[in-house]
């Protein structure tokens, strides 16, 4: 059982999510970072992935010893803090590889065969005038994955039967029966389109700059299901603007909610809000996975997918 009021959950959560919090615990909410911080002995804080957890706040929180985050990134959480002060910490990783994969697989086809542009061209009539433009296909084009872990092993098994050919590159080279490339910019050069999967580590920091994306080339397609952090912007843009690069899809941003206003002003960038699992599937998975963790803490047992720092 996880005591009344013990735990803070700090930011926002979708109604999906607040109604399964709702259903097993009974949280502090605490929805305004901006806010006079609640009064109460908390012990544990929940949070989602996508909201930003400062040091400063657990400086006032001396009782916390967990941090569970809903979703499988953690880079909004101060690691170093929570190593330094013993604090444990969880993600809800695989849960929502269905969900990631699916709308990457989405924004593929909507990239290529600029699918947004069509739904406008009918709605507007122009079709009545003139016949819409030639698009790409993606059987035979070379597929190439920035990050191999769960979500960019399966989406390789979601592209495998549209006759692509599959590589990857990561840290390390895995048991896989695609082609791997040591770097980046190699890959790049490889591939007609470029998963971005990987986390957002240091390493992993703006990875894709200028050379990767002239790497990438004329004909080559970029989608981002990633994190933000891992595209120099600035770079992209101009890529977009001078072609130098065919198009983007991007489901994730440096500056979220409110994206370099630039983006909007391009005919090949393909955009969407940030919602790789945002199906009330997939939110609710990740909340029960996320109370899961908070649970095998207070009751004395290893977390179930605790975030190993």
């Amino acid at each position: 059982m996880i005591p009344v009021n013990s735990v803070l959950q700090v930011g926002q959560f979708p109604e999906v999510m607040q109604a399964a919090i709702d259903q097993r615990i009974s949280p502090v909410r605490f929805p305004d970072l901006n806010a006079n911080l609640p009064s109460g002995s908390f012990e544990s804080i929940l949070i989602r992935s996508n909201t930003q957890l400062p040091a400063q706040l657990l400086e006032k929180l001396p009782m916390v010893k967990m941090v569970a985050t809903c979703g499988v990134g953690y880079d909004n959480l101060p690691l170093d803090y929570l190593k330094a002060n013993g604090i444990k910490a969880s993600n809800t990783p695989g849960v929502l590889n269905d969900a990631v994969c699916e709308l990457a697989i989405g924004m593929l086809f909507g990239l290529l065969r600029r699918i947004p542009q069509a739904h406008e061209f009918v709605k507007s009539s122009a079709w009545s005038k003139g016949l819409f433009t030639v698009t790409t296909t993606l059987a035979g084009k070379r597929v190439g994955i920035a990050g191999m872990g769960r979500i960019g092993q399966d989406l390789a098994k979601r592209l495998e039967p549209f006759k692509v050919n599959l590589a990857y590159t990561g840290p390390t080279r895995k048991e896989l029966p695609y082609e791997y490339f040591p770097d980046i910019q190699s890959l790049a050069k490889a591939s007609d389109v470029l998963f971005l999967a990987c986390p957002a580590t240091p390493d992993t920091e703006k990875m894709i700059n200028t050379e990767v994306l002239k790497a990438l080339g004329p004909q080559g397609y970029l989608i981002n299901i990633a994190r933000g952090s891992v595209v120099d912007e600035a770079a992209l843009l101009v890529a977009l603007q001078q072609k130098w690069i065919a198009g983007a899809a991007l489901d994730v941003f440096e500056n979220e909610p409110s994206p370099n206003r630039e983006f909007l002003n391009i005919d090949n960038v393909l955009l969407t809000p940030h919602i790789g699992s945002a199906t009330s599937e997939t939110r609710q998975l990740m909340t029960n996975l996320a109370i899961d963790n908070l649970e095998a803490f207070y009751n004395k047992r290893p977390l179930l997918t605790e975030v190993k720092n």
